[in-house]
């Protein structure tokens, strides 16, 4: 199969060795939408718990809460208390928790304790860990939490602050507080749950993600035929193949692993009817230029992205709302069609809501949920972990799967314009068309709001698509090269705001 997709047809999607790492049956698979869900299932999946729990992350948080409602005689609230409580009511369970070495700075500053001194208070069985294996300015993003070998997490949710809400996204909200008491906005987001063999290779990454970072060789538990799935948790697809990707780049001697880039290809080239895509950002020219292949054909796919307003932090808005604004416009201009349509989610009051969640779904047919985002850096410079579905790579359950694709998606598109799954599905085969039911349901308070040429027009920057930032590969960023780049940069933005205040002072009356 072509890494660039073309000529791709339904069914060649999972691609051992090129499009995933690998491919495994799941007994049961559940999307999970927004925090406040993912806390609470975890929770009841923790404390199922038997041998063994290891949790991956782009950033740990032990001070958050995982489920208010939930009853204390069961256990700890508090993500830390409950991890140092599970270690010592069961003998035989250890627990083994990394995250990014940058993030473990950025928790400092928050107020948590150091790795190193949360490790040594934790006793012998619960281990802290940070991860800087990886290259220069890379960055260590994959979010899993695996239990038993046997089931997992695997999306986009981090366990760290900021991240919980409920899918009702109101304009303020009690719970959305961090450990300290501070207020922060709604987030929309997104994770699976899964077992059985899909679920054993989750935990293949996560301990070679672990040996990588610590070195230390952690042997499979062995199963014990009674997965730790959440008692509450309803399954969304069950016994179907489940298609694994990664992003690993080049380090330490190992090759470069970019199957996630060719899994979006391929996945956009294969597309028939509909793309629909959530992303925190969409920074790639790769995966612009696929889409803008796609728009311009007679009969192509209709487009549908959900991203955020702006960027998260004033840095990443420069540079990723830059290179959006020039990708958006690349996009609008191949649209020969009318086929792309880009949206930002908000509340009822018309605040923003954040879209951290990285989903692709494709026709009826494949739903992929990951840590991936549609930027360099996920396509080739950090590690990520996604998971994919395809309906024709389970054919004895393809319609089913099908259905339960659909829905999803409908569960998606309710959540963002304030309307119930049913409605999304009546209006969508009513009109032919996503973007011909998001506009018959959204109205002036929550719902889905266009990107336009007039809104954006101010957003392009300097900064925009900056290997500094949004970097490729490896071999783009080494020390040197940083400094050298960042002096240029640097004259670069002294030159356009000379330029800026001199076409404002030439247009001073007087």
């Amino acid at each position: 199969m072509s890494g660039s997709g073309a000529g791709a047809a339904p069914g060649d999607l999972l691609v051992a060795g090129d499009t995933c790492w690998r491919v495994g049956r799941a007994d049961r698979v559940a999307v999970i939408v927004d925090a406040a869900d993912y806390f609470a299932h975890a929770r009841a999946a923790l404390l199922r718990a038997r041998r063994r729990v290891l949790m991956i992350g782009w950033d740990f948080d032990t001070r958050i809460r995982l489920d208010p409602s939930a009853d204390p005689a069961e256990g700890p609230d508090v993500l830390g208390d409950l991890l140092a409580h599970l270690t010592r009511t069961r003998p035989e369970l250890e627990i083994r928790v990394l995250r990014w070495s940058v993030g473990a700075l950025t928790g400092l500053a928050r107020g948590m304790l150091p790795p190193a001194v949360q490790d040594l208070a934790a006793g012998d069985r619960l281990h802290y860990r940070v991860d800087a294996a990886h290259p220069f300015s890379s960055s260590h993003h994959q979010k899993i939490v695996v239990i038993d070998d046997e089931f997992a997490f695997c999306g986009g949710i981090d366990m760290t602050v900021d991240r919980w809400d409920t899918s009702d996204h109101l304009p303020t909200h009690a719970g959305r507080v961090t450990p300290t008491g501070r207020a922060y906005g709604p987030w929309h987001d997104a994770t699976v749950a899964l077992d059985g063999a899909a679920a054993r290779i989750v935990a293949d990454v996560a301990r070679d993600r672990w040996e990588d970072a610590t070195g230390e060789r952690l042997a499979p538990v062995g199963t014990r035929g009674d997965p730790a799935w959440p008692p509450t948790l309803t399954p969304d697809f069950a016994g179907c193949r489940v298609g694994v990707s990664r992003t690993l780049p080049e380090y330490a001697g190992r090759a470069a692993v970019s199957e996630i880039r060719e899994l979006y290809l391929a996945a956009i080239a294969t597309a028939r009817d509909l793309l629909y895509i959530e992303s925190q950002y969409l920074a790639s020219r790769d995966i612009a230029y696929a889409l803008a292949r796609r728009l311009a054909e007679d009969d192509g796919p209709e487009v549908v992205v959900v991203l955020p307003r702006h960027a998260d932090g004033h840095i990443e808005r420069r540079s990723m709302d830059g290179a959006r604004h020039r990708l958006l416009r690349l996009l609008w201009q191949a649209d020969v069609h009318g086929r792309f349509h880009a949206y930002h989610p908000v509340t009822a009051d018309g605040g923003p809501i954040y879209v951290h969640a990285k989903v692709v779904i494709v026709d009826d047919r494949v739903l992929r949920v990951g840590s991936s985002n549609l930027n360099n850096r996920s396509l080739g410079f950090d590690s990520e972990c996604d998971v994919t579905i395809d309906a024709d790579a389970t054919p004895e359950h393809a319609s089913r799967i099908r259905a339960s694709v659909a829905g999803i998606r409908h569960r998606l598109v309710a959540e963002h314009v304030g309307a119930d799954p049913a409605s999304v599905a009546a209006a969508f085969a009513e009109r032919g068309s996503l973007a011909g039911a998001i506009a018959s349901l959204t109205g002036p308070g929550r719902g889905l709001r266009l990107f336009d040429r007039e809104s954006t027009d101010d957003e392009d920057s300097v900064l925009a698509e900056d290997e500094l930032l949004d970097p490729e590969r490896v071999g783009e960023l080494t020390a040197d090269r940083v400094y050298r780049r960042l002096r240029r940069q640097a004259r670069r933005v002294e030159l356009v705001t000379r330029e800026r205040l001199r076409r404002r002072r030439s247009h001073r009356p007087g």
